[in-house]
C-alpha cells in the first residue's frame, strides 16, 4: 500500500535594506507588502527614517553605518536569506558598510534599486555618494533597476529619450560590473511603458500599457522588491522580470481602489489577494 506523504514547501526569505516610509507606500513598508503578496517571508534592515507622505518628504534621519551593519549581521546569523533588495542608502559611508557585509555573507541574489530622488523631488542620495554606488555596490549586484534619470546620473550623461539610447545606456551600465540591468523606460512617455533587461549575453524588452493614474508612489520600490521575491522562485532572471512587471502593472491599475492621501497615492500591493477574499 502506498501512503501519500505531504512535502513541505520551502518559502523564500527575502531581506530589504532600505529607508522607512511612515505613509506606507514606499521604502521598507512597500517592500514588505510586496514580499508578502508574492508568497515570501520578508525581513528588513532600516537605513533611514523619513518624515513623508503622499505629498512629499519633509525630513530624513539617517541610521549610523555601524547600526546598519549590526542589523544585517543579526539577520544573516539567524535567517537563510535567499535574496536581498537594496533601496535608499543615502551616503557613501552607508553604501560602503552595506557592500562590505554583503560581500561577507554572499547572498545568491542582490537587487539594487539606486534610489536617488523621491517622487516629490526630494533628494535621497548625496551627490558625493554616486561614485560609491558605482564602485562599491553595483559590482556585486545581480540586477540593478534604475529608471532613466537614475541611469543618467550613474553614467554622468543626459537621459535617454529613445529606445536605441536606452539600449546603449543599459549596456554601458553593465560595465560597472552588475550581472543584469533592468532599465525602466517609463520616462520615455507614450502609451506603453517599456523596460529593458540586458546582460552580457542577452537583451529582452518588456512592454506594458501605461496606466492613467496619479497613484504611483512607491512604484520603483515595489518593482525591485517584486523581483527580489520572484528570483528565488523562478527558473531565470527573464521569467522573474516578466512576472514582476505584470505584478507592478496590476498594482498600479488597481491603485484607484485605495483612498490614501492627497498627493501621489500608493499602488495596491494586495490587489490579487483582496480580490480573491
Amino acid at each position: 500500500m502506498c501512503l501519500a506523504r505531504a512535502v513541505a514547501i520551502m518559502i523564500a526569505n527575502v531581506l530589504s535594506i532600505a529607508g522607512s516610509d511612515p505613509s506606507g507606500g514606499a521604502g521598507i513598508q512597500a517592500d514588505l507588502k510586496t514580499f508578502s503578496a508574492l508568497g515570501t517571508y520578508g525581513a528588513a534592515v532600516i537605513t533611514a527614517l523619513t518624515a513623508q507622505n503622499t505629498r512629499g518628504v519633509s525630513a530624513v534621519e539617517l541610521v549610523s553605518p555601524g547600526f546598519i551593519v549590526r542589523q544585517i549581521d543579526m539577520v544573516f546569523e539567524d535567517l537563510r536569506v535567499d535574496a536581498v533588495k537594496i533601496g535608499m542608502l543615502a551616503n557613501a559611508e552607508v553604501i560602503a558598510a552595506v557592500a562590505e557585509r554583503l560581500k561577507y555573507w554572499k547572498p545568491r541574489w542582490i537587487i539594487v534599486d539606486p534610489v536617488m530622488v523621491a517622487k516629490s523631488g526630494h533628494r535621497l542620495l548625496d551627490d558625493s555618494a554616486v561614485a560609491s554606488l558605482r564602485t562599491e555596490l553595483l559590482p556585486i549586484a545581480s540586477v540593478i533597476t534604475p529608471n532613466l534619470p537614475e541611469a543618467a546620473a550613474l553614467l554622468g550623461r543626459p537621459s535617454a529619450s529613445t529606445w536605441l539610447q536606452m539600449e546603449a545606456m543599459a549596456h554601458d551600465l553593465l560595465d560597472f560590473g552588475c550581472r543584469h540591468v533592468l532599465l525602466k523606460g517609463g520616462h520615455l512617455g507614450g502609451e506603453e511603458s517599456p523596460d529593458l533587461l540586458a546582460s552580457e549575453t542577452q537583451q529582452q524588452r518588456f512592454d506594458a500599457r501605461r496606466v492613467a493614474t496619479t497613484n504611483t508612489h512607491g512604484t520603483g520600490c515595489t518593482l525591485s522588491s517584486a523581483l527580489a521575491a520572484l528570483l528565488p522562485q523562478q527558473p531565470d532572471v527573464a521569467a522573474a522580470v516578466g512576472m514582476a512587471k505584470d505584478f507592478i502593472t496590476g498594482a498600479i491599475s488597481a491603485s484607484d481602489q485605495l483612498s490614501v492621501g492627497q498627493g501621489h497615492g500608493p499602488v495596491h500591493h494586495f490587489y490579487r489577494l483582496w480580490r480573491q477574499a
